[in-house]
């Protein structure tokens, strides 16, 4: 990444773990990154029902409690938006949680809404995508789905929380997930949960 803020997308969508989503978001504020949101219509849902209720209009104080300046949400029904073209330079795109709808809907490359195009563009313009994948079992179909990702340039990264920190709540776990997928975005944190 060059010197300037770095540019990432978070796409959220309808599998359970949204809490993994707030809290790398939290981080990658704390890392003075720009976070460009899009939620799924169930990613919405799911949000609500597992974290917070999303206040309207969305806010950094809605998702983070507190006030962040740089923090853009999109519209998924927005297919004119910026992050839909691949000359819109942002660095890279995380899904969290990735649900095994988006994940099929992106191996078949299929772009009807933004947070798919937004995938697309990435995979296209060769820019890191991660996929936090929040299902299992899983089916020989999500393998293959899996499989055809990776080979578009995609990182599959479950959401396999480790044990190795002897985390003691349930928020050590999801700082474990966090980190892990702030190392893949080469995002800086101060996070103690590597192996030592």
């Amino acid at each position: 990444m060059s010197n300037k803020r770095p540019q990432i997308v978070v796409g959220i969508t309808g599998g359970s773990g949204a809490i993994y989503a707030k809290r790398v978001i939290d981080l990658l504020a704390h890392a003075d990154c720009h976070v460009h949101i899009i939620f799924s219509k169930y990613g919405k849902d799911v949000y609500q029902h597992e974290v917070s209720e999303l206040k309207q209009p969305l806010s950094a104080n809605t998702i983070i409690g507190r006030h962040y300046d740089h923090m853009t949400f999109h519209n998924n029904d927005n297919m004119f938006d910026a992050l839909a073209s691949g000359s819109h330079q942002v660095d890279q795109m995380v899904i969290i949680p990735c649900s095994t709808h988006t994940m099929a809907a992106m191996a078949s490359g299929l772009c009807d809404t933004l947070l798919l195009r937004s995938a697309y563009v990435t995979l296209k313009e060769r820019r890191p995508l991660i996929v936090v994948s929040r299902e299992t079992p899983v089916t020989s179909i999500d393998l293959d789905n899996m499989l055809k990702l990776t080979h578009a340039g995609a990182i599959i990264c479950p959401a396999s929380p480790g044990f190795y920190m002897k985390p003691k709540t349930v928020d050590d776990l999801v700082d474990g997930m966090a980190s892990k997928v702030l190392d893949l975005l080469k995002v800086p944190h101060n996070l103690n949960t590597r192996w030592c």
